[in-house]
């Protein structure tokens, strides 16, 4: 009897405890659905602050609104416009006329034939300008009249394409110079008739209603992937003579390439327009 008594006795408070637990249960579960609204604020707050960028503290510079887009980077990027790659010079008129560009073109090189310089039909603004370039593999001529050609940003201001191997000219006129105002910082060039290539990053410069300048063009320049004009500031019109002038332009200009009389080889141009709304 007394054992049994005994089972009776721990039964019953298992059983009460039990019942316990399941009271605690409910409530808790009373007490969980009951702030689920201020539980999940909570949860969506913290889920956003971990995923959204970091804010800027004081001082810092804000991040950008947008993630930087994709692109292939080629060669050529994705996001270039090929002027010439090869097959014909449909994107490019005569400087003379406005009639079709009549530079020979054969297995995928154009190539200077004395019948003017030529210019795109389309204007751009800020770019990223890539070509290649190839001076004749015949050296005729010394100085300014050996190999000479030359990129016309916006129209008006030349990189000077020019066989400066062993070619002695006046500094401000060798290949890559900003022609009369600034010499590249090395002579890069190759042995005539090898390919060479120019990377080019160009500001247009800025003017007002009125036409004054308000900022000036800046030029970057890579001849065959070294740096030989580092961000300078263009000090108007380029030209054989006279001290450099701004005249107002249109922010988006043709560009050109010169016929200068020399059988300069041209081969994969593209450009990639720049957009930046603090310039």
């Amino acid at each position: 009897m007394f054992y049994r008594a005994l089972f009776v006795t721990l039964e019953c408070r298992e059983l009460s405890m039990i019942g316990f637990r399941l009271r605690n249960t409910k409530l808790l579960l009373s007490l969980i659905i009951m702030k689920m609204p201020c539980f999940l604020i909570i949860c969506f707050f913290v889920l956003v602050s971990l995923s959204a960028a970091p804010a800027a503290g004081e001082g810092e510079i804000p991040p950008p609104k947008e993630e930087p887009r994709i692109i292939d980077p080629g060669p050529p990027p994705s996001d270039a416009i090929i002027l010439f790659g090869g097959k014909d010079l449909s994107r490019w008129q005569s400087e003379k006329d406005g009639g079709p560009a009549k530079w020979e073109v054969k297995d995928g090189v154009a190539t200077v034939n004395g019948t003017g310089s030529i210019v795109t039909r389309e204007g751009f603004g800020d770019c990223q300008l890539h070509l290649e370039w190839a001076s004749p593999v015949v050296v005729k001529g010394s100085g300014q009249g050996r190999g000479n050609s030359g990129i016309y940003l916006s129209g008006r201001y030349e990189i000077q394409v020019l066989d400066s191997y062993n070619n002695k000219t006046y500094y401000p006129g060798q290949a890559g110079a900003v022609y009369k105002q600034y010499a590249p910082l090395v002579n890069a060039s190759r042995k005539p008739g090898e390919w060479q290539s120019y990377d080019i990053i160009y500001h247009v410069p800025r003017f007002d209603s009125e036409g004054k300048l308000l900022k000036p063009g800046t030029v970057t320049v890579l001849h065959n992937g070294v740096l030989i004009q580092d961000n300078v500031e263009i000090k108007g019109d380029t030209g054989p003579t006279g001290a450099p002038r701004y005249k107002a332009h249109p922010l988006k200009q043709p560009l050109a390439v010169q016929d200068h009389g020399n059988p300069v080889r041209y081969r994969n141009i593209w450009i990639r327009e720049l957009s930046n709304p603090e310039r």
